[in-house]
């Protein structure tokens, strides 16, 4: 468009500001970056939000767009006409406030509960319970449709406010947020009252406002506030009035309001507003596409718009297309634009609004492997700064709606988009070396800490360590529930540390977890823990350390993954290994990991002498817990060969040791170890008709299993239970114990327990005489066994649970 061209047409300061852009070659974004106006505030000018920006903002874009002297004082003099042009409204009525509004969208779904709430405030206030306005917040991070929401409360509520309704954009994120006293100058005006007999000092504005308010039914909207110095002005509503304030900061310094903190959708309304975009129909024939789009979105309402704005326009693509895109984290954001709709640009605008500290915390927070983390991860992350320092970032960020608190007390997380908003900005603004290091610090911090709470877990036999307590834990139920909580980031952890070829620590992490495996964690996390442990004593040249691991090793293959060959010869290098070592500690666990592994395996079959080869192999090395756990063992050797009487006396030897009649201080595995002789016990006091005593002993297993979280035992003792319940005749609490028991098994990830537990349940149903449940059961178990199957093709087998 030649000058002259623009001169003729833009007879508004949007029409001049975008013929200037546009001559000068320039994207929104472009023009940002060479002026520091934000691209939100560009494109509000453009788009005649705003009609009259200030002059220092005006003078800012002339440079990138080449402006004339006599161009600039011309955009200069359509700006000041902006702000005089538009005639204040003579009264008061309802109409005049009303066309400030901006218009409701038709596809507004899933905040029903939301917009129920704030009718409530609203009736709350017809029926005169109040001698001053309702306010509420309308906080969330961005993207959430604060302002939306707002909106369509404004228009819903109309004849509950027949005195008006107002509209007041605060600009809180932009870099000149609104001046209360101009805000309120603006109210006042909309009230009819002349420019000339508005007071100049802000207190008194206020105080005029709140007058003429005072007995009139208002609905007043804030939207996009900075802060709560901002906002406390503006509050001038009377007793009939309502103000609904949005903000992406939480405002917790305003007393008095009531909130609603506004989070991402849920999946169906998530899809239900796809479908409202770009037809239900669409969305049916992809349904799983659908639903993979809305999960890559982060069912955040603005990415959702964007997705489905850009496939309403290509009505041909199929939804895979643009899956295919957002799948690609690197190009996200990027995808996530449409037209002026841009993710990136308004999680920017909260960006810029952060502390320089808050803000490198939120950058290398990306570096966090899980979804959630610890104020100590997040000190980890920043050199010489503290917890109590880190906290005070992580509130800031919270209070800015770029963290959300996770539901576990004292970790926060960050929503799906800022993640990768965040490690966007890491990689711009960090040199590698950093970014290097940062992580470095992390994975060393997380892989300690770990090491500390594992030996918390370690059996009352006078070898292993002691445990340390640290400041995320001091006892071991503090440990315990540290390594559930942390255990993607430990895990992710330990395996980078070992990439990087640092191996000890991994040794000292995978010696402290070895009792503890029993009792937290998946089939997965201790495969991977205990092989990278094999492989480090190797690359070490430890052969006691690659018998220890070899044998813990052996016990995950036989125990957790059903990997019976596999773990029969892992114990057998794990022999050579101990005695390459000279260690008769590690002989005597050799010999119980391949009985262990022989008892799983049917193509192989026990050999008793292993038994008393491990039970004099733990005498010699003076270890009297190995002693038992042999003697164990053995003991159910003989009661699956039928020697009832004699594995009763050495099962009875067994229970006394590891009762806690004995005294002394005891660990949580002391009381796992006892359970578990316990539920070998109980089969053979079944066997020798002792069925109330053998239900009595299982109920105490389970009982100390639930005590100390270990969900492994819980499950083992829960199949127990539910077999003597059935012989029994107790069928309900049979069925019940053993559904209890097939669930947890799924947790950990142990598929042929799962199976053998959904073949006893099917049997269950039919005594029960429902042949629906029992069949049910059989095609379940069928499909796991078919998993399994496959699976052992592949390396290796870790259950649904994993």
């Amino acid at each position: 468009m030649t000058n002259a061209a623009l001169g003729r047409a833009a007879t508004t300061f949007k029409v001049l500001l975008k013929g200037y852009r546009v001559r000068a070659g320039l994207t929104q974004e472009e023009l940002a970056e060479g002026s520091g106006v934000s691209v939100r505030a560009i494109s509000d000018m453009e788009r005649g939000i705003a009609k009259s920006p200030q002059r220092r903002t005006i003078e800012a874009l002339a440079a990138p767009l080449s402006l004339t002297d006599e161009e600039l004082t011309g955009l200069q003099k359509v700006a000041r006409q902006g702000r005089t042009s538009t005639p204040a409204p003579a009264g008061i009525p309802g109409a005049s406030l009303i066309g400030i509004l901006p218009a409701d969208v038709d596809d507004l779904t899933g905040r029903e509960s939301d917009l129920d709430a704030l009718r409530a405030l609203s009736a709350d206030l017809g029926a005169g319970r109040r001698r001053s306005g309702r306010v509420a917040i309308l906080s969330g991070p961005p993207g959430t449709g604060k302002t939306t929401l707002a909106v369509r409360v404004a228009h819903n509520l109309a004849e509950e406010f027949p005195d008006g309704r107002l509209f007041l954009k605060l600009r809180g994120m932009s870099a000149e947020p609104a001046n209360p006293a101009d805000v309120v100058h603006l109210i006042l005006r909309s009230l009819g009252v002349e420019a000339v007999r508005i007071p100049a000092d802000p207190d008194d504005r206020v105080s005029l406002c709140r007058s003429l308010l005072q007995d009139r039914a208002t609905l007043i909207v804030l939207d996009d506030a900075a802060d709560e110095a901002q906002v406390r002005p503006l509050l001038v509503g009377g007793p009939r009035c309502l103000t609904l304030v949005t903000s992406r900061q939480m405002l917790v310094g305003l007393e008095g309001a009531s909130r609603l903190a506004l989070d991402v959708f849920g999946e169906d309304d998530a899809v239900a507003l796809l479908s409202t975009i770009i037809g239900a129909d669409r969305v049916a024939r992809e349904r799983r596409e659908a639903l993979e789009l809305v999960e890559l979105c982060g069912r955040l309402p603005l990415a959702l718009r964007i997705a489905g704005n850009r496939l309403a326009s290509r009505p041909t693509w199929p939804l895979s297309r643009l899956v295919d895109q957002l799948r690609d984290r690197g190009r996200r954001l990027a995808t996530l634009t449409a037209g002026d709709l841009d993710v990136r640009s308004v999680f920017e605008l909260s960006y810029r609004q952060l502390s320089p500290n808050a803000a490198a915390v939120f950058r290398r927070l990306s570096l966090v492997p899980a979804a959630d983390f610890s104020v100590g991860a997040a000190s980890t992350l920043i050199e010489a700064a503290g917890e109590d320092d880190a906290a005070v970032f992580l509130e800031e960020l919270t209070d800015a709606s770029l963290l959300q608190t996770s539901q576990e007390n004292g970790r926060y997380q960050f929503h799906d988009l800022l993640r990768v908003f965040a490690t966007e900005r890491l990689a711009r603004e960090e040199a590698p070396d950093a970014v290097e290091a940062a992580e470095n610090r992390l994975a060393g911090w997380l892989v300690r800490t770990a090491t500390a709470a594992g030996r918390y877990f370690h059996p009352t036999d006078g070898v292993s360590p002691l445990p340390v307590a640290t400041p995320s834990f001091g006892d071991h139920s503090g440990a315990g529930r540290w390594l559930e909580v942390e255990l993607k980031n430990w895990h992710a952890a330990v395996k980078s540390v070992a990439a990087r070829g640092d191996h000890r620590p991994v040794l000292d992490l995978a010696e402290s977890m070895h009792w503890y495996s029993e009792i937290g964690g998946t089939a997965s996390t201790w495969y991977d823990v205990f092989e990278l442990a094999v492989n480090a004593a190797i690359a070490l040249g430890s052969d006691r350390e690659e018998a220890v691991h070899r044998n813990y090793l052996s016990w995950v293959q036989a125990s957790l993954c059903d990997q019976a060959e596999e773990a029969v010869r892992t114990a057998k290098l794990a022999w050579d290994a101990a005695v390459r070592a000279g260690d008769r500690r590690e002989q005597g666990w050799a010999r119980v990991y391949l009985t262990s592994a022989h008892a799983r395996d049917t193509g192989c079959g026990t050999s008793p002498e292993l038994f008393d080869e491990a039970v004099r192999l733990f005498g010699e090395a003076e270890y009297p817990l190995g002693v038992h756990v042999a003697r164990t063992m053995r003991a159910s050797y003989w009661y699956r060969e039928g020697r009832f009487g004699e594995a009763a006396e050495e099962f009875d030897a067994c229970v006394r040791y590891f009762a806690p009649e004995h005294g002394g201080s005891r660990t949580p595995v002391d009381d796992t170890n006892y359970a578990y002789v316990l539920l070998r016990s109980a089969q053979n006091l079944a066997a020798l008709d002792a069925a109330d005593r053998a239900l009595t002993q299982c109920e105490t297993a389970l009982g100390l299993f639930r005590r100390h979280g270990a969900a492994m035992g819980q499950a083992r003792a829960l199949q127990e239970t539910g077999r003597f319940m059935r012989r029994q005749g107790d069928h309900a609490n049979a069925r019940r114990r053993l559904s209890e028991a097939e669930e947890l098994y799924e947790r950990i990830g142990l598929t042929q327990a799962r199976i053998d537990t959904l073949g006893e349940r099917a049997a269950l149903s039919e005594e029960m005489d429902d042949p629906a449940s029992a069949r049910a059961d059989r095609e379940r178990a069928m499909g796991l066994r078919d998993r399994l199957g496959r699976s052992e093709a592949g390396k290796p087998n870790y259950g649904s649970g994993s």
